[in-house]
């Protein structure tokens, strides 16, 4: 609250002192606290869909990026304001001058403030314990999480169930691809002992997450079925694809066109690249790109996933294109003819999802819904996420539809643009320390294990 009391301040200074002494209709003290209220609730909302707020999770760098971010949409967002209560183009200048003044400010509180909350509150002493998926305690120290989780220790699910002791003096405890079985009798000890879990989610998990709660038989009961969102919601979501996908072409046209120009004077090939792609129900369509990459990439007929910045069938303007993500652009005119949404599961090659489903049978599950331009996995995970984790926000995404999460996604789209490790390519032969197992070859094991409890 204090930074956002911060932000508001500095906003309602150049309000106060210019723009409102040169509105149509001179705005005296409930009007400029109206102006005021406005501001401070956009930054809030914006803050949120930004993780600008995190300051014990994020280092000071990203924690200023999000909360630049922030105030910039709606520093933006006030000066159309500003431009409709003059009813001509207002001086940018100072608004321009403010949002400097509103970084600096944003810095110099990051460092006092993450300094302080490090020296009142000390690191969570925690324990990892996993199963299937290994290398979480490797992850948080990759993160810099360590001055928040101090991770004494890294121990396997057997060694943790025949003491459940270790975990007594334990302020958190990471559960990693821990069946649900086990993990319930973690959880229900953590919860007696006052102590915080933190679970990476299974996709059973994950689709018990859009459960309905009822009650039935005199029993209480869960109510879980594919996906069907509300009618009203698929009508106004539909409508908002149009209207949006309109307006951004509009808005843009001087953008496509560039960019065309540039693809045919770099190498005279096609300025558009078209692929068939899967979306809802598996129905194969033609998605619509800038391209980015040489007309013989794929002379050989082999699917192939970028490699990213290495990968040497990219053009020189593809790089730019594919770091800017304006090679996207051209699937508004899927969005308008209504393959894709703006906000879904991205859509993978046929080809390419069949590579995933035979490690992976669940994959298929991505399709219950439209595929979008944007999404839950490319906001929140990177280019080279493995599947396993793609799927599970794809699911996550499908399991609890909205239109105020399609427009937190949509906004939380543009942090991501200029964040270069969200177009990183995938390293021949890379395996993430968190990487998907197959659960096939885990089968009688579990069984074993189950009839153990069992008795």
């Amino acid at each position: 609250m204090l930074n956002a009391v911060l932000m508001t301040a500095c906003f309602a200074v150049v309000w106060i002192l210019f723009y409102s002494k040169r509105t149509v209709v001179e705005y005296h003290l409930n009007g400029n606290i109206a102006i005021i209220a406005l501001f401070l609730f956009l930054y809030i909302v914006l803050g949120q869909v930004y993780d600008a707020f995190l300051i014990s999770y994020y280092p000071i760098s990203q924690v200023v990026y999000s909360q630049g971010l922030a105030v910039l949409v709606a520093d933006f967002f006030m000066f159309i304001v500003i431009w409709l209560l003059w009813k001509k183009f207002p001086n940018p200048f100072p608004g321009l001058l403010t949002f400097v003044v509103q970084v600096l400010v944003s810095a110099i509180w990051t460092a006092i403030i993450q300094k302080w909350y490090f020296k009142v509150f000390k690191s969570r002493r925690s324990i990892v314990v996993y199963d299937a998926r290994e290398g979480l305690d490797r992850i948080i120290k990759q993160q810099d999480l360590n001055k928040k989780f101090e991770v004494i220790a890294s121990v396997h699910i057997d060694e943790c169930l025949r003491d459940l002791e270790l975990l007594d003096d334990i302020d958190t405890v990471f559960l990693s691809g821990i069946h649900s079985h086990e993990r319930n009798i973690i959880l229900k000890h953590c919860i007696e002992q006052g102590i915080r879990v933190m679970v990476i989610p299974r996709i059973g998990d994950v689709i018990m997450s859009s459960a309905d709660t009822m009650h039935l038989f005199y029993l209480p009961m869960l109510r879980v079925e594919r996906y069907n969102p509300q009618f009203e919601y698929s009508v106004v979501k539909r409508c908002f694809d149009i209207v949006c996908s309109i307006l951004a072409i509009i808005i843009l046209s001087p953008v496509l066109l560039i960019t065309a120009i540039m693809i045919k004077l770099t190498d005279h090939g096609p300025v558009f690249y078209k692929q068939i792609r899967l979306t809802k129900d598996g129905k194969e369509f033609e998605i619509i790109k800038f391209r980015s990459m040489r007309t013989d990439a794929e002379k050989d007929g082999i699917a192939r996933l970028s490699t990213g910045k290495n990968d040497d069938r990219i053009t020189p303007i593809g790089k730019v294109i594919r770091s800017t993500r304006i090679d996207e652009l051209p699937q508004l005119i899927n969005v308008l003819k209504g393959d894709m949404s703006l906000v879904g599961p991205r859509p993978e090659r046929p080809e390419i999802a069949a590579q995933y489903e035979k490690e992976m049978p669940e994959f298929r599950l991505r399709l219950q819904a439209k595929a979008g331009v944007t999404g839950y996995a490319q906001v929140y995970g990177k280019y080279n996420t493995t599947p396993y984790d793609k799927l599970q926000m794809d699911l996550m995404y499908i399991a609890h539809p909205s239109l105020f999460k399609d427009l937190s996604i949509i906004l939380a789209t543009i942090k991501i643009l200029f964040l270069p490790e969200s177009t990183e390519g995938i390293d021949p032969g890379q395996v993430t320390a968190l990487d998907y197992e197959n659960e096939a070859n885990r089968t009688e094991k579990w069984e074993t294990r189950d009839e153990h409890w069992a008795d």
